[in-house]
C-alpha cells in the first residue's frame, strides 16, 4: 500500500513560494499549542485506560494471541513502523508438493509473530513419485520456488529462509532412494538467492508435523493465551501418515503415556507439554493400499478386494506404481423389490466384510489415547476432503461431522455401486475404524473438519514457518 504525497509549489530553488495569506500573533499560536497539547493527554489518557481496563476484563480490542493484525498494528503500518519477516517452506507430501510462502508481521505491541499474507500452491504427485528419477522431481520443486519468488521483495530473498521437509512419502521410501531425492534438492537450494543452511533440506519426524498441525489450528483459531482446556486437539490425516495431537489436562494421561509421544514446547512465552503421535503407514494412501493387497500375491499389481464394488475395474497410481484395481471374483448383490412381481438385484460391497479387514489392520498400529474423547477437536486434510466429497459438509465453510455420521456413510456408499467414487466405500470405512477402534472416538464425538481459517490453509508449514523465523533454520 503506497501514499502519495501532495508536493507545495515552490520557486526555483525548490522553497515553498511566498505566500500572501497574514501571520498568526503569537498568542493565536500559545492558544493552538495549549489545544493541541491537551488533546495529545486526553488521548494518552483513553490509550493507557484502555490497556488497564482491557487487560483486567479480558477485552483489549488487540491481543498478543490472535493470528490477525490488530488496532496498533494498523496504525503503525499507516506510520510505516512495521517490521515485516518472510519464510517460504516447502511440503513434499506423498501426493503432492507444495509451496507456502508466508508474509509477517512483529507486532508492536507484544512482539509476537501476525500472519498477512501466504502463498499456496502445490504440484502433483509427491516427491516420492520421482524416487527412480530424482532429477525430474527436483524440477518440480523448482517450480514451486518460481511462484515464491514472486511474492517475496527481491531485497529480501537473502533474508528469507526456504526449508523442504518431507514427509511420509520419503519416510516410506528406501533409504538410498529417499537420499537420492534429498541431495537433489539439495543442489537446487544452494543455487536458490534464498537464505538456506545444511538443515534446509530434510525428512520431518512425524511427531513435529503433529506438533506443527496442531500449533497451525491452534494459531488461527486464536486459542492460544488462555487456559488450556481451551486449546483444540488435532487430527491430521495425510497420504502416508496420520498425527493426533493435543495439550493433556488429565495426570492420568501424562502418567500413563510413554515419554516419546510427550512433548515440552513454548507457545508464545508459555511452557506447555504436548501429546503428539505420528502412525505411519496410516495415510489414507498408505493404508489404502494394505486394504487392496489383503488376499492378493505380493507385490501384484492387479489388486481384487472385498471393499471395492463388484463393477469397479479402474487404476490407481501410488509410490511410482499402477495397480489394476477391481472388486472380488465373487460379487454380492443386493435384492429389493421394484414393484410386487417384480425384484431387481445390484452388485454392493459387503460392509461388515470389509470392516473385518480393515480392523485386522488399524488395531495392530494404534495406542488409544483415553483424553481425546474429551477434547474438542479439529480434523483437516483428508478427514475434510472424504467429508466434502460425499456431501457430509459445505466444501467452502466446513462443518460439524460425527464419529457416528462417517459410519453411515460409509455403510451407504459400500451398498451403492458408484465407477465414479470408486474408493469412497473403502476410504469412508477405514476412516471410521481408525477413529472408533484406532482413537477410541465414541460414535457420537463431533469432529470440526477445516480446510481454511480467514483464507489460510491448516498445514504443518505455518507451524515449521514460525519455528525456523524464532530459533533458526
Amino acid at each position: 500500500m503506497a501514499s502519495v504525497r501532495q508536493r507545495k509549489h515552490t520557486g526555483d530553488h525548490g522553497l515553498p513560494s511566498h505566500s500572501n495569506k497574514p501571520k498568526k500573533n503569537p498568542s493565536q499560536n500559545r492558544g493552538s499549542m495549549k489545544i493541541q497539547h491537551c488533546f495529545f493527554i486526553l488521548t494518552a489518557f483513553v490509550v493507557v485506560s484502555t490497556i488497564v481496563i482491557g487487560s483486567y476484563f479480558d477485552v483489549l480490542p488487540w491481543s498478543p494471541y490472535t493470528h490477525a493484525t490488530n488496532v496498533l498494528d494498523k496504525v503503525a503500518f499507516i506510520l510505516g513502523l512495521q517490521k515485516h519477516s518472510y519464510a517460504v517452506i516447502i511440503d513434499a507430501g506423498s501426493t503432492a508438493s507444495r509451496v507456502l510462502a508466508f508474509t509477517f508481521h512483529e507486532s508492536v505491541f507484544d512482539k509476537n509473530l501476525k500472519l498477512d499474507h501466504e502463498l499456496f500452491v502445490q504440484v502433483k504427485p509427491g516427491l516420492s513419485s520421482f524416487a527412480d528419477n530424482p532429477q525430474k522431481g527436483a524440477e518440480k520443486i523448482a517450480e514451486l520456488l518460481e511462484r515464491a519468488k514472486e511474492v517475496i521483495p527481491p531485497s529480501e530473498l537473502k533474508n528469507t529462509p526456504l526449508a523442504m521437509k518431507a514427509t511420509a512419502g520419503l519416510r516410506l521410501l528406501a533409504v538410498e532412494k529417499a537420499e537420492g531425492l534429498l541431495e537433489e534438492v539439495r543442489k537446487l537450494f544452494k543455487t536458490s538467492p534464498f537464505l538456506t543452511n545444511e538443515n534446509s533440506v530434510s525428512i520431518m519426524d512425524g511427531s513435529d508435523e503433529g506438533l506443527f498441525s496442531w500449533f497451525t489450528v491452534n494459531f488461527l483459531l486464536d486459542r492460544f493465551g488462555g487456559d488450556q482446556d481451551q486449546t483444540l486437539a488435532a487430527l491430521d490425516l495425510g497420504g502416508g501418515s496420520t498425527q493426533v495431537t493435543f495439550m493433556p489436562t488429565d495426570q492420568a494421561t501424562l502418567d500413563e503415556t510413554k515419554p516419546e509421544f510427550l512433548h515440552h514446547i513454548s507457545a508464545f512465552h508459555h511452557n506447555v507439554t504436548v501429546y503428539a503421535q505420528s502412525y505411519l503407514g496410516l495415510g489414507l494412501m498408505a493404508a489404502r493400499k494394505e486394504i487392496l493387497s489383503v488376499g492378493n500375491v505380493q507385490d501384484s499389481t492387479t489388486l481384487r478386494s472385498k471393499c471395492i464394488n463388484p463393477i469397479i475395474n479402474t487404476k490407481w497410481s501410488y509410490g511410482g506404481v499402477t495397480y489394476a484395481v477391481m472388486g472380488p471374483e465373487k460379487p454380492h448383490y443386493k435384492e429389493v423389490k421394484a414393484d410386487r412381481s417384480v425384484k431387481e438385484k445390484y452388485p454392493i460391497v459387503k460392509f461388515e466384510e470389509c470392516l473385518k479387514i480393515i480392523s485386522a489392520y488399524v488395531n495392530k498400529k494404534v495406542d488409544k489415547p483415553k483424553e481425546l474423547n474429551q477434547k474438542t477437536i479439529s480434523a483437516f486434510s483428508y478427514y475434510y476432503d472424504r467429508a466434502t466429497e460425499y456431501g457430509l459438509i459445505d466444501p467452502f465453510n466446513g462443518g460439524g461431522v460425527s464419529v457416528r455420521d462417517y459410519h453411515i456413510a460409509a455403510n451407504k456408499t459400500c451398498e451403492t455401486p458408484n465407477a465414479e467414487q470408486p474408493f469412497m466405500c473403502l476410504d469412508l470405512s477405514f476412516i471410521s475404524v481408525l477413529l472408533q477402534q484406532g482413537f477410541g472416538l465414541s460414535p457420537d464425538k463431533v469432529l470440526h473438519l477445516y480446510k481454511q481459517v480467514d483464507g489460510h490453509e491448516i498445514s504443518w508449514a505455518l507451524g515449521a514457518a514460525f519455528h525456523i523465523l524464532q530459533n533458526g533454520l
